[in-house]
């Protein structure tokens, strides 16, 4: 009996510990006023070369906000922007942004086939996996492993991000250095492509 109660009280605590890890969009959206100047008022940047936040997932966002304020992920234009937060701000900013609906995109009709067939296939040839393997057939990402949405992005910054992985200019993707791969194996075309279809993917 001792066991069980000793067994529920630290099960009870730890529940409890993680809840209070947890973010909230409530508490989120009193956070992000300055945010909203590059991102949108919900998350939904109108600018193609600052990425759409809504529904991105709250681990993945949470991380890239630590990379960024630790500096493990150089964003000229956010140098200083999370100073004043600490991890709970982060966590609620996660959340609410994770709880917005992103908008959607268009793609470019002339570059959809091409994007469509790296992004479910890959390219056996040049080893590259398809892009559903980690962000779903949808392109909706996957919150739990903290892989992104892809799905709306804008074409513009989804290609400067994969160029930034193939050239090593952005390096926060593991010790793996999964998308530093991946991007290796995509040429300018291919990256065009893949980036077009995924604006256009819902």
């Amino acid at each position: 009996m001792n066991k069980l109660l000793v067994s529920l009280v630290l099960s009870l605590g730890v529940a409890g510990a993680a809840h209070a890890n947890q973010g909230d969009a409530e508490a989120g959206q009193g956070k992000v006023a300055m945010c909203a100047a590059c991102h949108g008022p919900d998350g939904n940047s109108p600018m193609p070369n600052f990425p759409k936040l809504a529904g991105q997932g709250e681990r993945y966002l949470l991380k890239q906000m630590i990379d960024i304020k630790e500096g493990r992920r150089p964003v000229l234009e956010m140098t200083g922007m999370l100073t004043g937060f600490d991890e709970q701000d982060l966590r609620d900013i996660a959340a609410f942004y994770n709880s917005q609906s992103p908008s959607l995109g268009v793609a470019d009709a002339e570059l959809a086939e091409r994007g469509e067939a790296i992004f479910r296939g890959g390219n056996l040839e040049t080893g590259l996996p398809a892009c559903i393997g980690c962000h779903s057939p949808t392109g909706k990402g996957n919150d739990p492993a903290g892989y992104p949405r892809l799905a709306g992005q804008h074409a513009a910054y989804t290609a400067k991000q994969l160029t930034d992985f193939r050239e090593g200019d952005r390096v926060n993707d593991g010790d793996t250095e999964v998308m530093r791969t991946i991007a290796s194996r995509l040429s300018n075309k291919d990256i065009e492509a893949v980036s077009n279809y995924i604006q256009g993917l819902r």
